[in-house]
């Protein structure tokens, strides 16, 4: 896996986001992240699936998420 100082322009090359979102699930689950963003994929009926349907189709939630994971990560 790349390093973030591989690209320094981007921090998240070669993290998907899948890899995003299992790992803040194990570290946090379904509840702690239904709290931090409001979204029903993280609150109705949870799922890695659901989860990365939804944040694919929406941008504004994407970031988010992946705003909190370099903030957690990085």
């Amino acid at each position: 896996m790349a390093t973030p100082s591989d690209h320094p322009r981007d921090p998240l090359h070669g993290i998907t986001l899948e890899n995003i979102v299992t790992r803040l699930h194990a570290d946090f689950g379904w509840e702690e992240m239904a709290w931090r963003i409001p979204i029903r994929c993280f609150g109705n009926n949870p799922s890695i699936k659901s989860s990365l349907t939804f944040l694919r189709k929406t941008p504004w939630a994407r970031e988010k998420i992946e705003t909190w994971f370099l903030h957690e990560y990085m």
